[in-house]
């Protein structure tokens, strides 16, 4: 009862932020994106970069939209409260746009090739997208069976260990050995015994995300309350039944927990897997270009490497609220 009535409260406060004849956070951003576009085309350049007029239009365009919205949103209902809860950070973004644009190539304090202003970045997407594309591709061909693969090893390896105290004997040292080692540590080994420098990096990427997966699974069944197995018993269920439908479902949280984990850490052994090894993707992208200076061009990618990550996390929090409703409220 007291959730309901807190619930009802924070939507009475949301909704009355809304009943406004104008979305106030909005009509800021807005002018914060002017601000962006007018240092971008009246403030000359230090040094000229590609795709200026295109990156100010852009500004203008999303400020248009700021300023519509402004209007529109408090009429949107629950869409416009969603749109309202990220109000703020639309204004720090025209104003990380104008402070990036005026220290970089209005002013020149952060000189060229080290650093780039946003425009710069535009360009690299505008001329190099063809090339951008395949890379992604390639990454997230290359991530997905290493993360699948090392994910669902660690998984069943983790329900083991936490559940067998003879399998656990003998693994959980041989876990506890392998697992502070990082994994581009086995770059030689795997480089040798694979067959290709793709097989390796899936197999780099693959133990990245498989040992946090292991521990934190057997971790969660190890520590699943002996009275759920002892009323599990009662009423006549087997070990199959204890494990799949008693402890797996009661270790789920740490389960995910290490699915966060393993997402960080292959993103990581990704990037070196590649710029080891691999003649495409980001990683690859990111050594090249780094090797002519292009920094725009690293830049771009890992602005690009932070989205998809980011996109990631949001699908495995969607997949939790999904498994474990019970834990969906007050998740990001």
């Amino acid at each position: 009862m007291s959730e309901a009535v807190r619930d009802g409260e924070a939507r009475g406060v949301s909704l009355a932020h809304l009943a406004g004849p104008i979305w106030r956070d909005g009509a800021l951003a807005s002018a914060a994106w002017l601000l962006a576009a007018a240092v971008t085309l009246v403030v000359p350049d230090v040094v000229p970069w590609g795709s200026t007029p295109l990156f100010a239009w852009i500004l203008v365009a999303g400020a248009a939209i700021l300023l519509v919205g402004a209007v529109v949103v408090p009429r949107l209902g629950g869409v416009g409260e969603t749109i309202v809860h990220y109000g703020p950070w639309l204004i720090a973004l025209g104003v990380v746009f104008a402070l990036w644009e005026g220290t970089t190539a209005k002013l020149g304090w952060l000189p060229k090739p080290f650093f780039a202003p946003p425009q710069g970045l535009l360009h690299v997407y505008v001329v190099d997208w063809k090339r951008l594309l395949f890379c992604i591709g390639y990454t997230l061909r290359l991530w997905s069976y290493g993360f699948s693969s090392g994910a669902v090893v660690g998984f069943f390896v983790g329900v083991a260990l936490g559940w067998s105290a003879r399998f656990a004997y003998w693994g959980m040292p041989l876990l506890k050995l392998i697992g502070p080692v990082p994994a581009t540590a086995w770059t030689p080994i795997s480089f040798f015994i694979l067959p290709t420098t793709f097989a390796a990096s899936c197999f780099l990427v693959g133990l990245s995300a498989g040992i946090p997966v292991a521990i934190l699974t057997a971790s969660g069944v190890a520590s699943v309350d002996h009275a759920f197995y002892d009323v599990a018993r009662t009423l006549g269920a087997k070990n199959r039944f204890l494990i799949w439908k008693v402890a797996v479902p009661a270790a789920l949280p740490n389960v995910f927990v290490g699915l966060f984990m393993a997402l960080y850490y292959s993103f990581a052994v990704l990037v070196v897997a590649e710029m080891l090894g691999a003649k495409y993707g980001l990683g690859w992208y990111l050594a090249f270009q780094t090797g002519y200076s292009a920094y725009s061009n690293v830049y771009a990618a890992l602005v690009i490497m932070a989205l998809i990550c980011s996109g990631i996390v949001k699908l495995l929090f969607v997949g939790r609220g999904r498994l474990m409703p019970w834990q969906q409220k007050g998740v990001l």
